[in-house]
């Protein structure tokens, strides 16, 4: 009796047999598990004699046996979920032996596809180039689908139909890359896939701007910079610019989103943190330039900078778009800021160098100062940059001390108002504004240092050529487009209107020379003395300006015949008057009528062109 209850209780604790259906279903998966073991061992480099797996990638053995690898890895981990989960009904021990079977083959697995995955990296670093990435994915690989029937050569070879060898090597890279990716993330080795991603490709990317000749620069590293090496540095910062921005990390973008296409989130992460450094050190440097010692000379390289930032923003929002590269686009937009501040600041300092000119010798000949030629050449290439300066001034109207003159514009190109303006429109007659008060604060200048001359004749001169060479100026450059025509033609005007008064007064001595009447009869005696004050008085002129000039060779033929027309003609008739009133004088007498009209018409025209006057392309200097 003993003996059947005791064997009745062992039946009772056993448990009741397994449905068919789940005991076929934990047959299948164990098939999968011995299935799976057979590929992974055969690439298990650990193992005592596999030199074949040591030496050999499974990735370039065949992309059969590639693709037959990661059915495994999947199969093997659908087995480990089934052992886990409440459908299988076999024994405790069975089940647990199963799993570490399982487990162990996945470690092996996880190995072998960590070594793939960083030999890829590491065996394709040029074919992943920025510029290969971006070809490539016009026409991504599909060598790991399992709706396509195409072998794979017959994949490789389409793609080669359309995209370079180079493009070819990186789509293929690329999908074995995505590949992995996606089997390590779902069998829970992500961390390990995305260490060694962002490992390898931020020294690709350091590596990149390396390339691209940008140095990393601390704040006083960059003060302590010559402005000569300065500028170097800028030049190169600024032909790198759209490489790195639009390349480069573009390109590293569409990498890292191809890879990691499966999940978003681990996707964006790995892109900031290979790029978010490197970018935000890189898009730094304009700050740091913009906080070195201000001075004018500097300030179109500050809007060369200004304006590749602007240029390039799109771009940086684009890439730099999730929040975890907020700080990318935040020192984008600082230096920005930091530009248009050392901009503004720098235009302040130009205006305060006008104003603060403190030459008080003459020019010699009344030519063309210095100031106006660093002035005008300064201003000439400042107006390229007017879209900037509207963006930079859009929140800083122009303060002056008195309100500008209404002539200083062409009418037609100044708004009624700034509220019935259209922003683009008010922009940019805000810009002509400061423009007009810089040219103003020249001419102010000017008039000072006209009145340094002892000659009343030669000041009128200076302003002329000096206003002159400004108008000049404004119509060979963009200026002319902020200014106007109008105001081009109304201050050619008045730099003319300075010629005529040069001309009445230098040569007024000279015309009064001339009798009133210069037909009239006249004896010996008179037309003696009145041909000899003639001579004294325009010899005078002559020698008083042979170093006096028009520097515009228009104007100067212009003033040549103007002075020669208020002369000559008179003179002229003078002339034959005196030499028939001297015919029978002795010969000392006759030889006071020294020069005909031509000669005086030429001595005219031998003069306002001194030697001594420097073309104004020879000290132009900004």
């Amino acid at each position: 009796m003993r003996a059947l209850f005791s064997h009745a209780g062992r039946r009772r604790s056993i448990p009741p047999p397994a449905s068919p259906r789940q005991s076929f279903s934990a047959t299948l998966m164990e098939d999968d598990i011995a299935s799976a073991e057979a590929i992974i061992s055969r690439w298990n480099a650990d193992a005592d004699g596999n030199t074949f797996a040591k030496v050999t990638s499974l990735f370039h053995a065949g992309r059969a046996e590639a693709r037959e690898f990661l059915h495994a890895i999947a199969d093997l981990q659908r087995a480990m979920v089934f052992f886990v989960s409440g459908e299988c009904a076999a024994p405790a021990a069975a089940r647990s032996a199963a799993l570490v079977r399982a487990q162990t083959l996945m470690q092996i697995a996880m190995r072998r596809l960590e070594h793939e995955f960083h030999q890829i990296l590491c065996a394709n670093r040029d074919r992943l180039d920025p510029e290969s990435v971006s070809s490539s994915t016009r026409t991504r690989s599909s060598a790991f689908s399992d709706d396509t029937e195409a072998s794979d050569d017959d994949e490789i070879r389409a793609a080669g139909e359309s995209i370079g060898e180079v493009e070819m090597a990186s789509g293929v890279a690329m999908a074995d890359l995505h590949a992995i990716a996606e089997s390590m993330i779902a069998a829970g080795y992500g961390k390990e896939c995305v260490r060694i991603y962002k490992t390898l490709r931020k020294s690709i990317v350091d590596e990149g701007l390396y390339r691209l000749g940008f140095e990393r620069l601390s704040q006083s590293q960059i003060q302590k910079l010559d402005w000569e090496v300065l500028d170097l540095k800028i030049h190169s910062w600024l032909g790198a610019a759209p490489v790195a921005l639009r390349t480069l990390f573009s390109g590293e973008r569409i990498l890292c989103d191809y890879v990691f296409a499966g999940s978003d989130s681990i996707g964006q992460s790995c892109f900031a943190d290979i790029t978010r450094d490197a970018a935000t050190l890189f898009l730094g440097f304009p700050e740091h330039v913009a906080k070195t010692k201000r001075s004018p000379e500097k300030l179109f390289r500050i809007l060369d900078l200004y304006d590749a930032i602007s240029d390039l923003w799109p771009e940086i929002e684009a890439v730099f778009c999730f929040e975890s590269t907020a700080a990318v686009r935040s020192q984008a937009l600082g230096s920005l800021l930091k530009l248009a501040e050392a901009a503004r600041a720098m235009l302040a300092d130009f205006e305060a160098s006008i104003q603060k000119d403190t030459s008080k010798s003459p020019v010699s000949g009344g030519a063309i100062h210095r100031l106006t030629r660093y002035v005008m050449n300064y201003l000439a290439f400042l107006a390229d940059y007017e879209a900037s300066l509207a963006d930079i001034y859009a929140d800083f109207p122009l303060q002056t001390p008195t309100p500008l003159p209404e002539s200083f514009f062409d009418s037609a190109s100044t708004p009624a108002s700034p509220s019935s303006a259209s922003d683009g429109a008010a922009a940019a007659f805000a810009i002509s504004l400061r423009f007009a008060w810089l040219v103003l604060v020249l001419l102010c200048k000017l008039d000072g240092k006209a009145e340094v001359y002892r000659e009343v004749a030669l000041s009128y001169l200076f302003l002329s050529n000096n206003l002159q060479y400004i108008v000049n100026k404004v119509r060979e450059s963009h200026l002319r487009f902020l200014l106007g025509d109008d105001w081009a033609a109304k201050h050619a005007a008045k730099a003319r209107h300075y010629a005529s008064s040069y001309e009445r007064l230098g040569w007024a001595k000279v015309a009064a020379a001339v009798p009133a009447n210069p037909a009239a009869e006249m004896d010996a005696s008179e037309a003696w003395e009145k041909m000899k004050g003639f001579n004294l008085m325009f010899e005078a002129a002559c020698r008083c300006q042979a170093d006096w000039v028009v520097a515009d060779l228009g104007m100067r033929e212009e003033v040549r015949a103007s002075v020669a027309s208020l002369i000559v003609p008179a003179y002229r008739v003078f002339y034959e008057r005196c030499r028939a009133a001297l015919r029978d004088s002795s010969a000392a007498a006759a030889a006071v009528v020294r020069f005909s009209p031509e000669d005086v018409k030429n001595r005219v025209y031998g003069l306002l062109d001194s030697g001594s006057f420097q073309s104004p392309l020879r000290s132009a200097s900004v």
